[in-house]
């Protein structure tokens, strides 16, 4: 129980990773505030978590700032303050690059980005008014490094993330505030099936990619998240950690059309 008595905010967490998130905390003795844009599945969720005296939830469109510093106003209410912070919320469309509305893109990097910013900013003001440091870690995704066109929006928004988190790692260094990200490959959530299993063809190519031969389990992520959150990880900021089943010691293929 090396986090137990910690207070974390997680962003994203009624269904997925960020649901993972919050269940592996609260078992590690973490007071924990949820928050979603889907009331119904975190209404759900807070019933299917069980507890009580431990966990909140708050309604939260993350690309709204009052929204998240709502989410943190939350955290110190309840539980008193605010150790962790968990910028998980995250949203990826499927489409050709040259159909990308305008749209499209400011949702994406509204959520994706934005989103982030707001909750390394939010959170570190909350840190610092207190003393005694923290984390925030970042949910990027390998889509940071790789560059897959069906995902453009995706990727940049996790290209920029990295940086986020490299920059705010050296700003609020001084703070004793850790800036960490996590960078999924190909984890088995409601979004992998929705923008990436978009058929069998297209898992067996994801899967032709992927040494350990599957998808990822969201348990799997949120250890990583627990073991950034911890003193374990006291001298690792600024870093993504990618738990990606090896994808990202391939290289990336392309068809090849004969001559």
């Amino acid at each position: 129980m090396k986090l137990s008595g910690k207070v974390a905010a997680i962003t994203g967490a009624a269904r997925g990773i960020g649901r993972a998130c919050a269940e592996r905390l609260l078992n590690d003795g973490v007071k924990v505030v949820i928050s979603d844009v889907d009331n119904d599945a975190l209404e759900k969720t807070v019933a299917e978590l069980g507890r009580p005296k431990d966990l909140q939830a708050v309604h939260c469109h993350v690309a709204r700032r009052a929204d998240i510093d709502r989410v943190i106003t939350t955290a110190v209410r309840e539980f008193g303050r605010l150790d962790i912070m968990v910028n998980n919320a995250g949203v990826a469309r499927n489409q050709d690059i040259l159909e990308i509305s305008e749209k499209d893109f400011d949702d994406i990097i509204g959520i994706n980005l934005k989103g982030a910013f707001f909750g390394v900013q939010a959170a570190a003001k909350q840190m610092i008014a207190q003393g005694g440091g923290g984390v925030i870690i970042n949910m990027s995704s390998v889509n940071a490094l790789l560059a897959i066109p069906s995902l453009a929006t995706y990727a940049m928004s996790k290209g920029g993330m990295k940086q986020l988190t490299s920059v705010a790692a050296v700003a609020l260094a001084p703070h004793n505030i850790r800036v960490v990200a996590v960078g999924p490959g190909t984890i088995l959530t409601d979004m992998v099936a929705s923008s990436i299993y978009t058929s069998e063809d297209a898992r067996k190519t994801v899967m032709s990619r992927t040494p350990i031969g599957r998808g990822g389990e969201p348990s799997e992520v949120a250890s990583v998240v627990a073991f950034l959150a911890s003193d374990d990880a006291s001298y690792i900021t600024g870093q993504t950690i990618y738990p990606d089943g090896g994808r990202l010691i391939l290289n990336y293929t392309v068809p090849v059309k004969e001559k």
